[in-house]
């Protein structure tokens, strides 16, 4: 016996590209962008919302993008770690993140840059303080997070000299 899930037009914009998929009522975002888009940057990490490997931008918010229905993305504007080069070239945030050395294993980096862009895009001169609380959502296991703070640091000096998206 076949079991139908209904499915729900679902229409919106992922890092520029306007997409149309038809959604199941219970898929993640995180699903509809890794499989059904096959964009593998998003990671899934705990499938909970307490890891932030899968963190994503929605119209300018962080997201967890394991815990936000698919359907939800409906009209809204997508970021993922593969939308921030900028005609083939890395962006300042990516740039800062390698050379403060704050990638190790990697698994996690996709999901700090898109912490970082949320907070960059709302405040391009953030504190320390503000770092912090910005990627309190991303847990890392490899590198602690001094680099990853100097990383986002560095980040916010070069995007002062290019814009972010």
């Amino acid at each position: 016996m076949k079991i139908y899930q209904n499915l729900i037009p679902t229409q919106f914009t992922i890092n520029g590209k306007s997409v149309e998929v038809e959604v199941a009522s219970g898929e993640t975002a995180l699903y509809t962008i890794r499989e059904r888009l096959a964009l593998k940057g998003t990671k899934e990490g705990c499938g909970i919302g307490e890891c932030g490997a899968c963190t994503i931008v929605v119209d300018g918010k962080a997201v967890n993008a394991c815990l936000m229905p698919a359907p939800q993305l409906n009209g809204r504007d997508v970021l993922t770690v593969e939308g921030l080069e900028d005609s083939g070239e890395i962006s300042p945030i990516q740039e800062a993140f390698l050379g403060n050395h704050a990638v190790q294993c990697g698994f996690c980096t996709p999901g700090l840059m898109m912490s970082t862009q949320a907070l960059l895009k709302e405040n391009t001169n953030p504190n320390h303080d503000e770092i912090v609380e910005a990627v309190s959502g991303n847990l890392c296991r490899c590198t602690g997070y001094e680099q990853i703070v100097s990383a986002v640091e560095n980040a916010a000096e070069r995007v002062s000299k290019r814009k972010v998206k």
